[in-house]
């Protein structure tokens, strides 16, 4: 998990009697092997995109309770320019939009940085009076702790990224998950 998912970080997410933690609803690493795509897709977010989008019940159940599709490819426009975000859920216990991006190389600042951009719109131009702030995943190959622990989602409350993986885990791997996981258990 990121160090962006500390728990003194609060989400400005409503508590759900079946979340204990407001971040416990994404995941890292997203396991996509249903996907049969190639391990290594950099450059190749499109073939990515594509499988999710044809494995969409698989992938929502990968993402966890409460996802709705809304798009992918939405358009969001401001006065001059045109963006384009990857995909577009809904989460109704989380009563919020989560916008992914999809990455097909280690996670840069730059990424970051877009993300923020995304979420900030999003929430100005699309976002409703009733819906909690968006939520923003970038869905990764690769991500850096470095750039985690000196960039905005260290403390970002809207901003996650996480790893994703086309293969299922060796056994070491999952060993290696496990312990990270009990040590943040215990950290809390």
């Amino acid at each position: 998990m990121l160090s962006s998912k500390k728990v003194n970080k609060k989400l400005a997410l409503p508590s759900s009697p079946s979340t204990k933690n407001k971040t416990d609803f994404i995941k890292d690493p997203y396991v996509l092997e249903f996907l049969d795509v190639p391990e290594d897709l950099v450059g190749k977010e499109t073939l990515l995109e594509n499988a999710l989008v044809s494995n969409l019940q698989k992938f929502l159940l990968k993402l966890g309770k409460g996802f709705s599709f809304v798009a992918r490819q939405q358009r969001i426009s401001t006065e001059t320019d045109h963006f384009y975000v990857d995909l577009i859920f809904y989460n109704y216990l989380l009563k919020c939009f989560v916008i992914i991006d999809l990455k097909t190389t280690k996670l840069k600042h730059a990424d970051i940085g877009q993300m923020d951009m995304y979420v900030r719109m999003y929430d100005k131009l699309k976002r409703g009076k009733d819906d909690n702030p968006t939520i923003g995943i970038i869905l990764c190959a690769d991500k850096s702790d470095t750039i985690v622990k000196y960039s905005v989602l260290e403390e970002s409350k809207q901003l996650f990224a996480s790893k994703y993986k086309t293969v299922l885990p060796t056994e070491k791997e999952l060993a290696n998950m496990i312990a990270k996981e009990n040590i943040k258990l215990l950290e809390r």
